[in-house]
């Protein structure tokens, strides 16, 4: 082999002999999150790395380097109507699920190939698992004794950032799950700090020590605690931008890795391609993602869209199934491929449920939307997108008719909206490197050094008192009441000898 060739080969950015055996374990996912998953996986293995993942949904199709093994679990968040979940609060619908969760957790642990897994003699550089909600196989980070890495399709939730020693100051951020902005007032500060704090303790009480109850007797009793896994953590990966969330201080082990999964190269199909061509006045694309199904509207809601669009001079094209009676310039399927949707030049206005993946897919293609938010995180999604002049909120319990055609006419005919959403898509995109070859970067170089401790934050090594200075600032209370009696007693002392030395003059 010629010299110039071998420098061309070690010049590559990964070699074969520096190729990772990576382990993902994704059993608790919704599919729409999964796409963000497989994007990276798909990734690593693409640059060479040994990917095995444990997961509901595997590859259509086969890629090198890249073995699914499939977990039968439950399906959670799957088909979801709107009445179950409309106007339950967020302990609500977290309570409501929770048995749903744990029940994930332990098919999971229950599943044969994750037992064949749990007794295998394998070894892997690095774990990559689903940290968003139950923690069910973090334990096998610490079974491989491998470096462990989260991720999450939402945005940060509330009990991530303890575990990294991330700052959650809730006087500028907003609990991942309120609907509150970054500029709060007093009660909107104190609304999101009792509620962040209660999300917190609702989540060890209710999550983690079942969860930790359920490691112990898959693992053994010998174990970590759940806690010591959860603060193990090498790199978290988080669906999130700071152009379009809430700008936050981040130690390096925190990394925004939003819009991963939004690939631009994907083709649609000739009926869709032609039908959004042909539609010269523009589109109305909606959509209430994979979880929410758009045909569990009550009769009333839908007939105030279907009426409203009936009006509209614009091709509309709607992801919903099993409804009939649609007006002639309505398109319907059971499922569309969003992506190459959105990036059409002739869609003019994404009506969505507000949902982080679908949010940040139309910022990308700078598509203004009408947000209806359900649930989850998507209040928030909405609220920002509505003080970036990108969207308009439409409540639930708002829609009529009337309503309906208010949102569509403001967003269709003020061209801020438009000017904003493609202003916001160039921030969104700027950035040194990709999204996905961000979480690439940043999963090698866990990989490279071995976990990279040197990352850690002390802050993971302090009491939570230490962390939130109180002992300081009890020290710091009590020399100065020490000092106000030193003070105080020393000028009673001076007036004693002053009022006695008068005395004594007088005499």
């Amino acid at each position: 082999m010629k010299c110039s060739h071998i420098l061309i080969i070690c010049a590559l950015p990964i070699c074969i002999s520096e190729a990772a055996r990576i382990l993902a374990l994704m059993n608790f996912s919704a599919r729409s999150h999964y796409v963000m998953y497989q994007t990276l996986f798909k990734g690593l293995a693409a640059r060479g790395h040994q990917m095995e993942v444990y997961g509901q949904y595997p590859l259509e199709k086969p890629l090198p380097n890249y073995t699914d093994v499939v977990i039968a679990a439950p399906a959670f968040l799957q088909d979801v109507s709107i009445e179950q979940i409309r106007g339950k609060g967020v302990f609500q619908i977290l309570t409501h699920y929770k048995h749903n969760m744990l029940d994930t957790c332990r098919a999971a642990l229950n599943n044969q190939n994750i037992l064949n897994l749990m007794n295998s003699n394998k070894t892997y550089d690095v774990v990559i698992t689903y940290l968003g909600g139950p923690d069910c196989l973090i334990g096998f980070a610490h079974r491989f004794k491998a470096p462990l890495i989260g991720v999450t399709a939402s945005t940060c939730p509330p009990w991530i950032p303890y575990r990294i020693g991330n700052p959650d100051n809730t006087a500028y951020i907003p609990n991942s799950l309120s609907s509150f902005r970054d500029q709060m007032n007093f009660w909107e500060r104190l609304v999101n700090t009792m509620y962040h704090w209660g999300m917190k303790i609702w989540y060890h009480i209710e999550v983690n020590m079942l969860i930790e109850e359920t490691l112990k007797k898959h693992f053994g009793k010998d174990y970590p605690s759940l806690d010591e896994l959860q603060r193990s953590i090498s790199l978290m990966l988080v669906n999130s931008h700071f152009s379009v969330n809430t700008p936050r201080p981040a130690v390096p082990t925190f990394v925004e890795v939003g819009g991963l999964h939004i690939k631009s190269g994907g083709k649609l199909p000739e009926d869709l391609q032609r039908y959004l061509d042909d539609a010269k006045g523009g589109v109305v694309y909606f959509s209430m993602g994979s979880i929410i199904r758009s045909e569990t509207f009550t009769e009333t809601k839908l007939r105030a869209f279907i009426d409203a669009f009936s009006q509209l001079p614009e091709s509309v094209l709607w992801k919903i199934g099993n409804i009939s009676g649609f007006p002639t310039n309505v398109k319907t399927a059971a499922w569309l491929p969003q992506l190459e949707i959105l990036k059409h030049p002739n869609v003019r206005v994404f009506i969505t449920h507000g949902g982080n993946l679908g949010t940040q897919e139309a910022i990308y293609f700078g598509v203004p939307m009408i947000g209806i938010p359900i649930m989850a995180d998507q209040p928030l999604n909405v609220k920002y997108c509505v003080s970036r002049g990108v969207a308009v909120q439409l409540d639930y319990d708002s829609i009529t008719t009337e309503n309906v055609l208010k949102a569509l006419n403001k967003v269709l005919h003020d061209a801020s909206y438009r000017t904003n959403a493609k202003r916001l898509s160039q921030l969104f995109r700027d950035r040194p490197q990709s999204a996905l070859d961000t979480a690439i970067y940043w999963t090698e170089y866990v990989i490279r050094h071995r976990g990279a401790p040197h990352l850690r934050s002390a802050a993971l090594d302090l009491t939570w008192y230490q962390y939130l200075l109180l002992d300081v600032i009890l020290l710091i209370i009590a020399l100065i009441i020490a000092l106000g009696f030193i003070i105080i007693y020393s000028f009673k002392i001076m007036l004693k000898l002053v009022t006695g030395n008068v005395s004594h003059t007088a005499y």
